[in-house]
């Protein structure tokens, strides 16, 4: 029988050569969404192995041939091992039974994504606490950490520095003055789970973006993207460096950093992607109310079933689709008030296309896309800020760098390539496939790989011309990011676990 430590040198040595041909992908969009050695199959039209997996959020990630993730089974949260070459289940852990944080209808109590190296499996959820296993499905340690208050559920993920794990902790319930319900920065040795230090982020309250370590040619920072602001901090010691503002309340994806810049992203408020959208897709979902298809929306026309439409690309009924009426009956006879004096300018108790396009306001923060220059202190000013974009912002996925370019996925199907150096959009596409999107682009074989809500993945050809080489569909929704190893592509669907794997090259 082999001895533990032969086993780890294995693991590691197994885990460094992964490394070298296929970019390994441990953590929330491994190497920065780019497999870059990676020949993974261009056209995904039969999976190697297909498995079910209980329901979740968390993406995949890899290390030694294994594949990782999170998953609720039976009321329990549950961390999952699967062999990366068969799809065999390895091992399946518990953690310990907690009531489950409350989150939004479309999240899941497992959503961050867990981080692993050559020796250690670390998960966290927001439910409980933060848990380290060994490959094997042995815990190491355990951090129990309260549950911080949000309004959606907890998704950030922990991310490595060095034998340091890094967590954002913002909190909805920052400003009670409780210590317990403190916005803050964590880190922890990776070996232990002790504390090595721990920031207080007093400005920001509950947030759902990944941190990043940002590498440039003369240094590294840690960099949090939180409501309404982005922070830079020492990753050594979690000393705050610089700060930015002009964010929406409501941030979600990772900052990303190229060619020494950093480029960090939010919508506006409901998904909005340009700071003068079209409102005629707001208006078409509102006729959905036009009982009498008359096209216009009378008050009366106004029930409990009314709901403003935020991300009119959703139908009628999903929960991320608008703002519904209260339920209270007198608080909502107040808001259908409230919305036709705000609306209707002849008070005649009727809406027109004319009055809705001219009174629809987009007032929740301007979409913003922004290039950083390394080098900042306290708030930024212009000479470190490189150019800012305000268009074709998505709400969810988080930008891609690769080669110069940035690229950008939004709901309703729409691909966005902006030159890195000066903010120019080079194209903006339809793929095709229509919807909300939520899992991030990602690269590999020199094609994106896009993966919509209703489990259409697109693939389109890297660079500055527009080339879609291929489409499929999943069969079932998908809703996170996928991960490559050396010829693969795993891609998580609403209850499966799929590989679709290059043939071998004679």
């Amino acid at each position: 029988m082999r001895c533990k430590c032969t086993v780890a040198l294995t693991l590691a040595l197994f885990c460094v050569s992964d490394l070298t041909h296929s970019e390994e992908w441990n953590q929330f969009r491994g190497l920065g969404g780019v497999a870059a050695e990676s020949r993974a199959p261009v056209k995904l039209q039969e999976a190697v192995w297909k498995v079910p997996v209980a329901p979740g959020l968390s993406s995949p990630v890899l290390c030694g041939g294994r594949i990782f993730l999170t998953s609720v089974e039976d009321g329990r949260l549950v961390t999952l091992a699967i062999d990366a070459a068969s799809g065999k289940s390895l091992w399946k852990m518990q953690a310990p039974e907690v009531p489950l944080e409350t989150v939004h209808a479309e999240a899941s109590p497992a959503s961050p994504s867990p981080l692993v190296d050559a020796s250690r499996v670390i998960v966290y959820f927001g439910s409980y606490e933060l848990l380290c296993y060994d490959h094997d499905g042995t815990e190491l340690w355990k951090k129990a950490i309260p549950t911080p208050k949000s309004l959606y559920g907890m998704t950030t993920s922990p991310i490595a520095h060095g034998e340091n794990v890094i967590l954002v902790l913002d909190n909805d319930a920052n400003l009670s003055g409780s210590e317990l319900s403190q916005s803050k920065v964590i880190s922890l040795h990776k070996t232990t789970g002790d504390i090595a230090w721990e920031t207080a982020r007093p400005f920001v309250r509950s947030g759902w973006s990944t941190p990043t370590i940002w590498q440039y040619e003369d240094g590294e920072e840690l960099v949090v993207l939180g409501s309404g602001r982005l922070t830079s901090y020492d990753p050594n010691t979690g000393a705050e460096k610089w700060f930015t503002t002009g964010f929406s309340r409501e941030t979600i994806a990772q900052p990303v950093f190229g060619k020494d810049l950093l480029f960090a992203s939010a919508s506006m408020l409901g998904g909005v992607a340009d700071d003068q959208p079209d409102p005629e897709p707001f208006w078409k979902a509102m006729l959905q109310f036009d009982a009498d298809s008359d096209g216009k929306v009378a008050c009366g026309e106004i029930t409990e079933h009314f709901t403003f439409p935020l991300r009119p690309e959703l139908p009628l009924g999903h929960p991320g689709f608008g703002i519904p009426l209260p339920t209270d009956v007198d608080q909502r006879k107040k808001r259908q008030n409230e919305n036709f004096n705000w609306i209707d300018k002849d008070k005649d108790d009727v809406w027109t296309r004319d009055e809705f396009v001219e009174g629809l306001k987009f007032d929740r923060g301007k979409p913003k896309l922004v290039a950083i220059r390394p080098g900042g202190s306290g708030e930024l000013d212009d000479d470190h800020i490189a150019w800012q974009l305000s268009r074709s912002i998505p709400e969810i996925p988080t930008p891609l760098y690769h080669q110069n370019r940035l690229y950008l996925v939004r709901s309703g199907g729409i691909l966005s390539c902006v030159n890195a150096t000066d903010g120019d959009l080079i194209y903006v596409k339809r793929l095709g496939a229509t919807g909300q999107y939520s899992a991030s682009p990602v690269i590999a074989n020199e094609h994106l790989f896009l993966v919509s809500n209703q489990g259409i993945v697109s693939v389109v050809k890297t660079g500055d011309e527009y080339a879609l080489v291929h489409q499929e569909d999943l069969g079932e929704p998908a809703f996170v990011t996928p991960a490559f190893d050396a010829n693969t592509i795993y891609i998580r669907t609403k209850n499966h676990l799929s590989a679709f794997r290059a043939p071998e090259q004679e």
